[in-house]
């Protein structure tokens, strides 16, 4: 393994033969912010823009993969724009579905709503026991974001979508793999060796030919996560103004279930 020049806020790269290996680092709970997405997003241009490199790993230290946005202390989405106007943290993070090398992501804790859309970046997600995977937006009465109403759909199904949408229910690493979510579950000591070694896998089939197909079997997984944030984004604006969402928010800080009145 030799160190990558290249360097992002909060993002180390390094190679292993044709593998990029990005591991992000924001303790302790991996919160996802604006910096942290277009740190993430360089690095995979980086990686697109180097044809030595054929597949990317995508992992993060700590005990949880990541968090999500902190809506708590400093909410990525909230803001005063115009109507029509694009957020850049879901401008920044429609991005990252943009990518064209092959990307694998250790999952070794939890994957929270945004941390949720950030594993769904990734084609294939290996994953540790203790992962567990939640979309949790309506625990705290506001809208998925992050691509999620679009992309979840895509890797497990309408019915599990919505069940993990309309509930907030944890899905541990075993049903993860189950659905499709996971497509592997390995012990944590062997995590990293495990999405590296399916990376070196990929990233030893003809590089065209794995572009081409990629491409056609990934479509145009882009413009589909750049209109649905926009509409997200459009969901979130009126409900951040609701009596649930403040609420909501009161509670995850407080750590307690939320009580919500629909108003």
């Amino acid at each position: 393994m030799t160190n990558d020049p290249l360097g992002f806020s909060g993002v180390d790269v390094t190679r292993d033969g044709h593998v990029a290996i990005v591991t992000f680092v924001r303790p302790p709970h991996n919160f996802a912010d604006l910096a942290l997405i277009e740190a993430i997003g360089a690095a995979f241009a980086a990686a697109d823009a180097d044809r030595d490199v054929r597949a990317i790993v995508l992992q993060s230290e700590g005990k949880v993969f990541c968090a999500g946005a902190d809506l708590v202390n400093a909410n990525p989405v909230a803001a005063d724009r115009t109507e029509g106007e694009r957020n850049p943290f879901y401008v920044a993070a429609a991005k990252l579905f943009a990518v064209e090398t092959p990307v694998v992501a250790a999952i070794q804790g939890a994957a929270v709503g945004a941390g949720l859309g950030l594993a769904l970046v990734a084609d294939f997600r290996v994953a540790s026991p203790e992962a567990k995977f939640v979309a949790n937006f309506i625990q705290i009465g506001f809208h998925p974001g992050f691509g999620i109403s679009a992309v979840l759909e895509r890797v497990i199904g309408r019915q599990r979508a919505l069940l993990m949408t309309l509930t907030a229910r944890r899905i541990r690493a075993e049903q993860a793999e189950a659905w499709g979510l996971a497509d592997a579950v390995v012990p944590a000591d062997q995590l990293r060796a495990e999405a590296l070694s399916l990376a070196r896998e990929i990233a030893a089939g003809a590089p065209l030919a794995v572009g081409s197909t990629r491409k056609t079997m990934r479509g145009d997984l882009f413009a589909l996560v750049q209109s649905q944030t926009d509409h997200e984004l459009a969901e979130q604006a009126w409900l951040q103004k609701t009596n649930d969402f403040a609420e909501g928010v009161r509670a995850v800080s407080e750590r307690r279930p939320g009580n919500f009145t629909g108003t």
